[in-house]
């Protein structure tokens, strides 16, 4: 089965920033034997109560506003997509596009993790992340800010990445909506690249643009850090399957890719990265091995990581092995 090009949306607004969020309201009927309190099913992230609830174990994220760094000279900004459903970006731009005589810049479409239903692009590990990246690389990051489950069910994550991405594409001929695009980004540079489920929707962005195309902008290589796909645990595909009310079962070629989708991918290189402890290296270990059999004509590459975990690296951006990942990051996109 094909990985799915334009499957339709879920659209629902936030109703509020309570600890419960609600997901799929149904019509209420309660007795004597009923009660709010009843658990009808509990996963990683968040657990479902039997009269529709869900409460995620980790409601809050905090966020911090974009702002021109002093040390590193990254300014960042933050840009609306779409009001409905609601889209939206943090822009990072290096010090170097402030001269004059500086060539365009590669740019990278970065899509965070968080399990499809936790975290913000706006939060400080995300922020730090591609600020970071932004000055070493001397590159633009554009890091999308999509919906997550239960406010917006899978598959709005997949859906708002693409629709921000093509966003990014708008600008391709220097009259889009963002001026630092028109100005400073090269679209014969554009990489693709996700931390844990952002590394899943990476993905399934690279095969969108290997099987709809991208017009005028070069895709050159997809990086994929930690990154989520189905066969990791049976917790762990139940809970993607759930948060997926339109889901294929285990084979959704979302979940599990295709040689097909895998041969498809729009891109010349891909870079892959795991975890020696990581519990999602064995399903990224499985991608690299189907990638490479399945007849795409591009190069892949592994980094691993010894001695640590899912995604270390955020809780300490200058620890020696952060800054190894960081460096073969970078590399991955200078080295054009």
């Amino acid at each position: 089965m094909a990985l799915p090009l334009s499957p339709n949306s879920t659209n629902t607004k936030n109703p509020s920033s309570l600890l419960l969020l609600y997901f799929k309201p149904k019509l209420q009927i309660k007795n004597m034997a009923s009660s709010d309190s009843e658990i009808a099913k509990e996963f990683r992230f968040f657990r479902v109560y039997k009269d529709g609830r869900v409460e995620l174990f980790e409601p809050y994220c905090e966020q911090i506003p974009p702002s021109d760094d002093p040390t590193t000279g990254v300014r960042s900004k933050d840009v609306v997509i779409s009001s409905e459903p609601p889209v939206s970006a943090r822009i990072f731009i290096p010090y170097e596009a402030q001269n004059p005589n500086q060539n365009k810049l590669p740019l990278l479409f970065y899509v965070r993790g968080g399990g499809f239903c936790t975290q913000s692009a706006f939060g400080p590990r995300y922020h730090n992340f591609c600020s970071v990246f932004s000055a070493q690389a001397n590159a633009i990051v554009v890091s999308v800010e999509y919906g997550n489950f239960p406010d917006r069910p899978i598959p709005a994550c997949y859906e708002d990445s693409w629709a921000a991405l093509n966003w990014v594409a708008s600008h391709v001929s220097g009259n889009g909506p963002e001026p630092w695009l028109n100005d400073h980004a090269d679209f014969g540079k554009v990489f693709i690249g996700g931390a844990s489920a952002g590394g899943n929707i990476a993905y399934t962005l690279a095969f969108r643009v290997g099987s709809i195309g991208l017009p005028c902008v070069k895709l050159v290589g997809v990086i994929m850090v930690h990154p989520f796909f189905g066969g990791t645990s049976p917790e762990e595909d139940a809970t993607w399957l759930y948060m997926c009310p339109t889901n294929a079962g285990l084979q959704d070629p979302r979940l599990k890719p295709p040689a097909e989708d895998l041969a498809r991918l729009g891109c010349e290189r891909v870079l892959i990265f795991v975890a020696e402890k990581d519990f999602l290296k064995p399903v990224a270990m499985n991608y690299y091995e189907d990638l490479k059999k399945s007849g795409w004509k591009g190069t892949v590459e592994l980094f691993e990581t010894h001695g640590e975990g899912h995604s270390f690296y955020f809780d300490n951006l200058k620890c020696e092995k952060a800054v190894e990942l960081i460096n073969k990051f970078v590399s991955f996109i200078t080295q054009l």
